[in-house]
């Protein structure tokens, strides 16, 4: 048994962004040697989210929509006052509320040294407080 693990970094470019890393986790599995066992891609943010969709810029807007909808940027947060931890003003709520709606991790399994999807099926890191620099990780557990 074995495990790996990969650290990435993405750098968001808006508020909101869909950053597909699909390629690179096929690169990490490829490059750790494992024939069979399981992917976990994990974002190491509470404002991010990895989800798994169908890669269509149609689709993606309509997940963008669709979230703010549900939880629209300008509602009346809590998470809007003064953190003295900080040291600055918080107005990210929309925010962490969306991450936790979609997730901060998948798990996929790696059969003949490839992880194993459908064929419309591409992994993102989504960016839900933007313009930043922001990391994830890839563990790769098998043989």
């Amino acid at each position: 048994m074995m495990i790996k693990t990969f650290s990435h970094e993405v750098r968001s470019r808006e508020e909101f962004e869909m950053i597909k890393i699909t390629k690179q986790v096929q690169q990490d599995v490829a490059e750790s040697g494992m024939q069979r066992g399981l992917a976990f891609v994990i974002s190491l943010h509470t404002t991010t989210s990895i989800m798994i969709n169908e890669s269509l810029p149609c689709v993606e807007k309509d997940i963008e929509q669709t979230l703010e909808r549900i939880i629209p940027t300008d509602g009346d947060y809590v998470h809007t006052h003064m953190l003295p931890s900080y040291g600055t003003c918080s107005g990210n709520a929309p925010g962490h509320l969306k991450s936790m709606l979609c997730g901060n991790h998948c798990v996929l399994p790696v059969e003949n040294g490839k992880i194993a999807g459908g064929a419309a099926q591409d992994i993102y890191f989504v960016e839900f407080d933007g313009l930043k620099i922001r990391k994830y990780i890839v563990e790769l557990l098998g043989e």
